[in-house]
Formats: C-alpha cells, structure tokens, sequence
C-alpha cells in the first residue's frame, strides 16, 4: 500500500496574483477521462515498413483499414480485453482504490488489459496479483460485457478468497473488504464494475440481490444459478 499517493492537481491564481497548486476533489477528478481509449483512423504508417497508410476498403473486405500505401499490408484495428475477478471472502467482496488515472481515487474490482501470450483466465489472475496482492483459487467466468464506445471487452471470473492478506501494487492506493451495505457504490470506478459487482445497474434492489448471489455460490460452489456467466450486450463507458 503507498502511503502518499500522487493525485491530481490544478493551478489557481490568487486575487494577489500568487500561483497556488491545489489537489481536486474527488468529484471533480471523477468525469476528466469519459472520452474514447482508441480514435479511429489513427493509424498513419504503416507498422510493416514504416510508409504512410491510408484509410480505405481493401478488395474482399466490407470496411475500411489502414493499408500501406507502399507494401499494402493491412493494419487491423480489433477490441481490448479487460480481464478481472470478483474475488469473494465468506459475504464481503474485494475492491481497490485506485491510484491511477483514469477515475484516480474511485474503488474497482482488480482488472487490466490481457497480455500476449495469456489467457483470460490467466491475465484475470495476474491482474488480481498486481493490483490487490491478493490470494485466490480461480474460479468460473460470470460476466461478459461490451463496451463498444471504448472498444473494449471486459471478462471479469469469479474467485474465493484463499485470505485476507493483501499487498497491493502501486496502482492500487489500498485494498479493501466490503459487504454488500458497505459498498461504496456512488464511488466505484466503472460502469462494468458496477454491474459486475452487482450484477444489474436497472435497479439497486437488483443490485444487491446479484451481490448476495456472489457470496452464496463462493460458499457452495455447487450452486449452478449463481455460477451461470451474465451477458451483457452493449454498457456505455466502462
């Protein structure tokens, strides 16, 4: 856990005329990052031989790449996968506060972007290493979310608790336990994690029914009901 993370700050000028650095509030650091993590077109050279690459349908295709005005590869532009866990201690839940920019200070379930060379489930687990230092016996996929304005995929697996020891990384402020009247709900980061956490952003009734599930299936892994992944077709900002 750091002790003194960096948060962001703003310059104001004094009606003496002094420059002061002040921190943001939390509320006005939450909405700074709700555009887009990818642009499209954006691609201009081409990454086989470095020439410059235009935007246009290749023969075959239905959509417009970026082809390389020299050797005519093809640069394809395809989602991020975001993998996580909801990991799960008795009738708590674990999140992180993050110490990072995007939503610097808002409370998550630890997750990132998958790696080469991985799977889902292995990149779900290395993320929940890095970000809560936290032991855990990896479970079943329970949500499966879009986010198409983002053009991100977000995988998050369930997983039981091995204990209560957490070492988070340094893109965690701290790592916490919560029960479902606990959760800080006004404060969690994204709007995948939200529902992941809850299970169904409709309702807050819905909300905590979903939570209640999660903690039930951790102690009796048997239970098919709670265990059947959740798909959502298309969520806003992640």
């Amino acid at each position: 856990m750091l002790a003194n993370p960096v948060s962001p700050t703003t310059t104001v000028a004094t009606p003496s005329g002094v420059s002061l650095k002040i921190r943001l509030p939390l509320r006005q650091r939450r909405h700074r990052y709700t555009e887009p993590m990818y642009s499209p077109r954006s691609i201009r050279h081409c990454k086989a031989c470095g020439a410059a690459s235009q935007y246009l349908v290749p023969e075959g295709d239905n959509r417009e790449r970026a082809v390389c005005s020299v050797c005519h590869a093809i640069d394809y532009e395809n989602p991020l996968n975001v993998v996580g866990t909801v990991p799960a201690w008795h009738d708590q839940v674990l999140l992180c506060r993050r110490n990072i920019e995007p939503r610097y200070g808002l409370w998550t379930l630890p997750a990132g972007f998958m790696e080469l060379g991985e799977t889902t489930a292995e990149g779900a687990l290395r993320e929940t290493v890095e970000e809560a230092g936290a032991h855990i016996e990896l479970q079943d996929l329970y949500t499966l979310l879009n986010v198409v304005r983002v053009g991100q995929l977000h995988l998050y697996y369930r997983a039981r608790l091995q204990n209560t020891d957490f070492a988070p990384g340094p893109e965690s402020i701290e790592a916490r336990l919560f029960r479902e009247e606990q959760i800080p709900w006004d404060e969690l980061a994204f709007r995948t994690v939200r529902e992941t956490t809850a299970g169904n952003a409709a309702a807050e009734a819905a909300l905590q029914r979903r939570l209640r599930a999660v903690g039930r299936s951790v102690q009796t892994p048997s239970n098919a009901s709670a265990a059947r992944p959740m798909v959502s077709p298309s969520v806003g900002c992640g």
